[in-house]
């Protein structure tokens, strides 16, 4: 599968509702979300292994609750990525995508990312790192933070390593979020970092985080936007996985299943989204009215 699209997390009791266009059915219960996820949405975004490490059944229960075609991607724990250098963390890190391996043909792309104190200065810490990633073996994309990464000659540097790695370079896009007369973080306990968005292919494969607002109207000229660069990416060979995050997060897999109608509606090669087999989607028009 070419595209994929997906949220952040698979479990979340507001998704649960009577009225169409609910993510689960009403009744549904906390322990049925990832089986009724997984038949909705082709990936998640495994942001759960960044504050805790699953045991081996649990692994396997993800596995027995989601289609052979569902894909993880799975986040470093913190405990590697956010505890200063990241070298010394090689064993435990190597140790983790060991246990992960459980998932088998569902495990997606692993998501390293860095808090925003690490920055260029730490270049041959985190070059040493990388290169020690057995990256023959799993696919990873990493998200930097520290605005420094994104200008030169830092940006170039980063790229090409990340190129030579055949990994990718996480794509983040706050424009919604910031880009607005309004503050839809105000609630959020963690606020997105504003930087800067490089449409930068690193590898066969893109992850993009597209940070959406929950005013559904406002995401239109960034939905159009992601639209050709997904279609020709798609036309280059290029694997995409989409995430769509919201920071009042009931709105997230309606503003993921607008993306994908308007997707359809461009003629982009992009397969049906499970959600629109078990439910038909709105029409273009009526989810921009």
């Amino acid at each position: 599968m070419s595209f994929r699209l997906g949220c952040a997390i698979w479990a979340y009791k507001e998704w649960v509702g009577e009225q169409s266009g609910s993510l689960f059915p009403a009744g549904s219960r906390a322990p049925d979300f990832l089986h009724l996820y997984s038949r909705r949405f082709s990936t998640v975004e495994g942001n759960t292994t960044f504050y805790s490490i699953p045991d081996a059944p649990t692994v396997q229960r993800w596995v027995a609750e989601t289609p052979a075609s569902f894909k993880f991607c799975l986040k470093l724990p913190r405990s590697i990525t956010h505890q200063g250098l990241l070298t010394p963390a090689i064993s435990q890190a190597i140790a983790f995508l060991q246990q992960m391996q459980g998932l088998g043909d569902r495990l997606g792309i692993f998501f390293i990312q860095l808090p925003p104190s690490y920055g260029p200065e730490q270049w041959a810490d985190l070059s040493s790192f990388l290169t020690a990633l057995p990256h023959e073996k799993f696919q990873f994309a990493l998200e930097v933070r520290h605005r420094d990464w994104f200008v030169e000659p830092h940006a170039h540097q980063l790229n090409a390593l990340l190129t030579d790695l055949s990994m990718g370079r996480v794509l983040l896009d706050t424009r919604p979020i910031y880009d607005c007369p309004d503050d839809p973080q105000l609630a959020s306990e963690r606020k997105k970092p504003r930087v800067p968005l490089q449409p930068i292919i690193t590898a066969n494969f893109s992850l993009i985080r597209y940070i959406s607002h929950p005013d559904l109207d406002w995401n239109q000229r960034y939905f159009m936007e992601w639209t050709k660069q997904i279609s020709l990416w798609l036309q280059q060979g290029i694997h995409i996985y989409f995430f769509v995050h919201c920071p009042i997060e009931v709105h997230s897999p309606r503003n993921a299943r607008a993306l994908q109608t308007l997707l359809e509606a461009q003629g982009a090669a992009v397969p049906p989204l499970p959600w629109n087999m078990l439910e038909p989607p709105p029409t273009q028009l009526s989810l921009f009215e």
